[in-house]
C-alpha cells in the first residue's frame, strides 16, 4: 500500500476551528455489513448500542503541554512537553531547534528554568527543570496544546483549556485529546447507561506519534511511536469476559482502539491489567481481535488514524464515505464532527 492511497481532497472551510456545544455534532454512521450510511446526530448515538455492549472510553487528560521559554538576549523558543520521567526530566520538542544550544538554561515566565541537556534529533531534546515541572504547574505557565490546523493567532483560549478535554478526563499525561470523548456531556453517558450498555475506562496518553504525518511513500516502511496505556483489573475484567461472552466492544476514539488492540496483541488474546505500552500500526488486512464498532472523528489525509479506520471498513468505502461527508459539509479533525463504524 502507498501513502498516497489514503489521500482526499477537503476544502479548508471544512476544519472546524470552534468547537460546538457537547452534544449537538452531527454524526454519520457506516453500517459495515451493508454499506448504508445514515446522517444523524451524536445524541442518537445510544440508539445504535445494544443491551450487553461494552463502552470503551479512554480517561487521559491533556495537560498543558506548550511553554513559552527565554533567553537571557530575549530570544522566544517554544517548549512541547511529551514525556514526563520524574518531574524534574523531561523529553520534549523545542522550537527553533536550530538556534538552541546543548547545555543552555532558558528561563520560564513563572521564574523557573529548563536546561535543553541533549539534543537527540528531529528537534527533540532531554531537558530538565528547575524547580520541578508538574501538572499544577503547567495549568499555571502551560498553553493547551491544540492541533496547528486550529488556528489560534493569540494562543489557545480560556475556552479551549475546557473544550479541548473529555468530561471524563481524570488521568494526566496526553498531548492531545481522544477527540471522539469531545462529543459527551454527562447526559449522553447516562443514557449510554440506561440503554443497558456497561462502561469501562482504559487510559492511553495520546502521544506525538499518534499524529505524526506518514512521511514514507510506502505504508509498511513508517514506523508507529509507542504509547502507554493501562487497563485497571476491573476494566481487564471487563473487557475479557465480553470477548468470552461474544459481547460486542465499542471503542470511542482511535486511542481506545489502539489500546484495547494492543493490549490484546501483548496478551494473547487476553487483556491484561497494568501499565504497558504499544507500537502497533494498524492498517488494511488488520484482523481486529477486539474492536467491534467505532465512533471516531474525520481524520486527516494519508494519516496512520484514516488508515486504521480503513482497516475496519475498507479504504475505498471509507474513501466514498470521507467524499460523501466533504459533499454533506460535516465538519472536520479535532473540533469536527463525529462518525459511527458499526
Amino acid at each position: 500500500m502507498r501513502t498516497a492511497d489514503f489521500d482526499y481532497d477537503l476544502p479548508e472551510e471544512l476544519i472546524a476551528q470552534e468547537a460546538v456545544e457537547r452534544g449537538d455534532s452531527r454524526m454519520l454512521v457506516v453500517e459495515r455489513p451493508s454499506g448504508e450510511t445514515h446522517h444523524q446526530g451524536i445524541r442518537d448515538f445510544p440508539r445504535w448500542l445494544n443491551p450487553g455492549d461494552l463502552l470503551m472510553l479512554n480517561d487521559t487528560r491533556v495537560i498543558a503541554a506548550r511553554l513559552e521559554a527565554r533567553r537571557a538576549t530575549g530570544r522566544r523558543f517554544e517548549v512541547f512537553l511529551l514525556e514526563d520521567e520524574d518531574g524534574v526530566r523531561w523529553r520534549g520538542l523545542v522550537k527553533p531547534t536550530s538556534r538552541a544550544h546543548q547545555g543552555e538554561e532558558l528561563s520560564l515566565s513563572d521564574g523557573g528554568s529548563v536546561r535543553l541537556e541533549q539534543h537527540l534529533g528531529e528537534g527533540l531534546w532531554d531537558l530538565t527543570f528547575d524547580p520541578a515541572m508538574d501538572v499544577e504547574r503547567l495549568d499555571r505557565i502551560g498553553a493547551t496544546p491544540l492541533p496547528p490546523y486550529i488556528h489560534r493567532p493569540d494562543g489557545p483560549s480560556p475556552e479551549d483549556r475546557k473544550r479541548y478535554q473529555t468530561v471524563y478526563a481524570t488521568q494526566p499525561g496526553a498531548i492531545a485529546a481522544p477527540t471522539a470523548g469531545l462529543h459527551f456531556d454527562q447526559t449522553q453517558l447516562h443514557a449510554v447507561e440506561a440503554a443497558g450498555v456497561e462502561i469501562a475506562r482504559l487510559t492511553l496518553h495520546v502521544g506525538i506519534g499518534t499524529f505524526r504525518p506518514v512521511s514514507v511513500e510506502s505504508v509498511t516502511d513508517h514506523r508507529m511511536h509507542s504509547e502507554r496505556y493501562c487497563f485497571s483489573e476491573e476494566t481487564a475484567a471487563a473487557v475479557n469476559s465480553a470477548l468470552g461472552e461474544g459481547r460486542r466492544i465499542v471503542c470511542v476514539g482511535t486511542t481506545s482502539a489502539r489500546a484495547l488492540e494492543g493490549a490484546l496483541a501483548q496478551g494473547g488474546g487476553q487483556v491484561q491489567p497494568g501499565w504497558d505500552s504499544t507500537d502497533i500500526f494498524i492498517t488494511p488486512g488488520y484482523q481486529f481481535r477486539g474492536v467491534g464498532a467505532l465512533l471516531t472523528n474525520f481524520h486527516l489525509p494519508k494519516s496512520t488514524l484514516l488508515m486504521m479506520v480503513s482497516a475496519l471498513a475498507g479504504r475505498e468505502r471509507m474513501l466514498d464515505i470521507y467524499a460523501e461527508a466533504v459533499r454533506e459539509r460535516y465538519r472536520f479533525f479535532s473540533y469536527g464532527d463525529a462518525m459511527l463504524i458499526v
